[in-house]
């Protein structure tokens, strides 16, 4: 379900009209969500509880309060709503679709620099790190996979990875091919999914499937977390803002630049080997 109950046009409006009939404990709650909304509704009960300073059971009691069916309800609702309105191009024009002032080159590289100085300063360098490790071990099979355009990002990873260890292999957005990643997937398996607004049930079932078969899930997404962050064991969120309508991989693309510096400065002389292998063996 992804209706708000009481006909709001937003789970952020719902709150505002509920607030005063909440009791002081589930007020707590809407409190912290709106404080950090809405990415604070889409971690876990637990995340949101721990932020509110109450009890699990009093998130739960809160969302059925709410008017939702419970806690898998109330966070469909909120993707819905980053999807439709805050995700959407077209909700994106009358901001942002117009001539600029400055000229587009100029606004655009304003928008990219500051994207990726605010990018690179929230990243958590230990999960950076503990990715990096990941990619490095050699006793794992490396599965990567993207979405609509995230997709490119991906097969970009995939292209460097390949040329540095053994092991690498893109996953494909058709069914087969995920149905037989997942049917392959063990507890030596990493997979990297990129995901950014907006969220898809098939990425965020994919990956869940992954997970469920032993696979050590990374996630590459933006400052609001897809809904993959429950069971992901690193995520590296990097922002999306743009100067036009379209969210941007910049800053994405910025990380896997990272990310493949990391895993070849990791991999010293061995990744040295690989490279010289791979082109040898062009003849």
């Amino acid at each position: 379900m992804t209706d708000i109950p009481g006909g709001h046009a937003s789970v952020r409006k719902l709150l505002t009209a509920m607030l005063n009939e909440l009791s002081n404990s589930e007020r707590k709650v809407a409190r912290a969500l709106l404080a950090q909304y809405p990415t604070a509704g889409l971690t876990t009960v637990v995340d949101l509880a721990t932020a509110a300073s109450v009890s699990p059971p009093t998130v739960v009691r809160f969302v059925t309060r709410l008017g939702f069916s419970g806690f898998p309800a109330f966070q469909r609702a909120l993707v819905h709503e980053l999807n439709g309105e805050l995700g959407s191009p077209l909700k994106q024009y009358p901001e942002k679709g117009g001539p600029s002032k400055e000229g587009v080159l100029t606004e655009t590289y304003q928008a990219f620099a500051a994207m990726l100085s605010a990018s690179y300063e929230e990243l958590p360098e230990s999960e950076f790190h503990k990715m990096t490790k990941l990619l490095c071990d050699p006793g794992r099979e490396v599965r990567v996979a993207g979405g609509r355009f995230s997709g490119s990002v991906s097969s970009y990873l995939v292209g460097h990875l390949r040329l540095l260890r053994a092991g690498v292999h893109h996953v494909d957005g058709d069914d087969l091919d995920r149905r037989t990643a997942i049917a392959d997937a063990s507890s030596s398996t990493v997979l990297v999914i990129y995901d950014y607004r907006r969220y898809t049930d098939r990425s965020v079932v994919f990956a869940e499937g992954m997970a469920a078969r032993g696979a050590t899930v990374c996630l590459m997404t933006d400052n609001w977390l897809s809904p993959i962050a429950k069971f992901a064991k690193v995520v590296l969120p990097m922002r999306v803002d743009s100067a036009s309508p379209f969210d941007s991989l910049v800053a994405s693309m910025a990380l896997t630049e990272s990310l493949v510096a990391a895993v070849a400065a990791e991999l010293g002389d061995a990744g040295v080997k690989r490279l010289e292998l791979v082109e040898e063996s062009g003849g």
